[in-house]
C-alpha cells in the first residue's frame, strides 16, 4: 500500500516510522500542497492531505481507497466522487477542539474587558480607565453547532459562569457542558436571548448564509458574534453594518468568505472586530492529537482491507 503525504503537520520521524511499520510505503510531497502536481498518481492507495484535491483531480487516483484530511470540515473535498467510488474519508474530528475553544473564550474576554481599547491607549501612552467593561458570568452563549468544537467551547464558557445553549441537528438533553440543547430550527427563537453567538457549524448548502442581516437583528442588542467555522455561514456585509451601527457589540472572526481577507475590507477598520488569519485551530499539541487519530483510523482501514501488520 502506498500513501501520499501531501501536507506537513509536524509529525516526527518516529511517527512516520509507525506508519511504515503498518506496511505502508510513504510518498512525500512539499508542504505547499494547494497547486497541481505533474506526476503519476496511478499507484497511490491512500492520501493524507488538507486542500490537495482543490488543485489536483481525484480521478487521477484510480487505486485510491482511503483519504485522511487534516481538517475537521469537509467542504473542500470532492464528496460526490468519494462517495460514488467507495473511498474511506476520515477527518480530524476532535483534534482542534481545545485550541479553538480557548481562542473563542479569549476573543470574547478581550472584547468584554476592553483589551483592544487598552492596547491602543498603551501605544499612545494614555492612562485612562474604561468604565464600560462587561463580565461573562450569567451570559447566555448560544453555540450554533454542538459537535466536538462546540462542546469544548461550552465546557469553558460554562466554567466562566455562562449558560450554554447548543443548537444542533440531533439535540441531546443533559449533554455535558450545556444548560440545554435544541434543534437548529429553534435558532430564531433563541437569538433574542443570546449574549454571545458562537458559530461552529460545518459549511453546507443549508448553513451557507445562515447568519444574515435578519438574524443579526434578532440578537440581543450588544451581543458578540464569534465565527470559527466557515466564512460563508455569516453574511460579512451584514455583520460589518451591524458592528458599525453598534447593534452588534463585537465580533471575533477567524474565517472569511475570501481568504486572505482583502486589504480593502471594511472589517479591518472596525475597532470592535477582532480579526485573525484562519488560525484558531493552531495549538502546540495538535501534532500528537492528529497523529494519534490518523494512526488509529489507518489501522482500522488496513484491518478492513486485510493488510495491517
Amino acid at each position: 500500500m502506498r500513501m501520499l503525504i501531501a501536507v506537513d503537520r509536524g509529525f516526527t520521524p518516529g511517527m512516520y516510522g509507525m506508519l511504515r511499520a503498518l506496511g505502508l510505503e510513504l510518498v512525500f510531497l512539499p508542504a505547499e500542497e494547494e497547486r497541481p502536481y505533474d506526476m503519476d498518481f496511478s499507484d497511490i492507495d491512500a492520501v493524507f492531505c488538507y486542500r490537495f484535491f482543490c488543485a489536483n483531480d481525484i480521478a487521477r487516483f484510480p487505486k485510491l481507497k482511503y483519504i485522511h484530511t487534516t481538517s475537521h470540515g469537509l467542504d473542500h473535498m470532492p464528496l460526490d466522487y468519494i462517495r460514488s467510488h467507495g473511498i474511506r474519508l476520515c477527518d480530524a474530528r476532535g483534534v482542534y477542539g481545545a485550541p479553538m475553544a480557548e481562542y473563542a473564550l479569549s476573543g470574547v474576554l478581550q472584547l468584554y474587558r476592553a483589551v483592544p481599547l487598552y492596547y491602543e491607549q498603551q501605544k499612545a501612552h494614555l492612562w485612562r480607565v474604561c468604565e464600560s467593561v462587561r463580565e461573562l458570568g450569567g451570559r447566555q452563549v448560544t453555540l450554533l453547532g454542538a459537535g466536538s468544537v462546540g462542546t469544548e467551547c461550552a465546557k469553558r464558557f460554562t466554567a466562566m459562569g455562562c449558560r450554554c445553549v447548543g443548537l444542533c441537528r440531533h439535540p441531546a438533553p443533559g449533554a455535558a457542558g450545556y444548560a440545554d440543547q435544541r434543534s437548529i430550527a429553534a435558532l430564531d427563537d433563541v437569538l433574542p436571548e443570546t449574549d454571545i453567538l458562537l458559530v461552529t457549524l460545518p459549511l453546507t448548502e443549508e448553513t451557507r448564509g445562515l447568519i444574515d442581516a435578519r438574524r443579526l437583528a434578532l440578537l440581543k442588542e450588544g451581543a458578540v458574534l464569534v465565527n470559527i467555522a466557515r466564512g460563508h455561514i455569516v453574511d460579512a456585509a451584514a455583520m460589518a453594518a451591524a458592528l458599525r451601527s453598534g447593534r452588534l457589540g463585537g465580533a471575533v472572526v477567524d474565517v472569511f468568505d475570501e481568504e486572505p481577507l482583502p486589504a480593502d475590507s471594511p472589517l479591518w477598520e472596525l475597532p470592535t472586530c477582532i480579526i485573525t488569519p484562519h488560525s484558531s485551530f493552531t495549538g502546540e499539541h495538535n501534532p500528537e492529537r492528529l497523529f494519534e487519530l490518523v494512526y488509529k483510523d489507518t489501522v482500522n482501514w488496513l484491518n478492513e482491507q486485510g493488510g495491517s501488520q
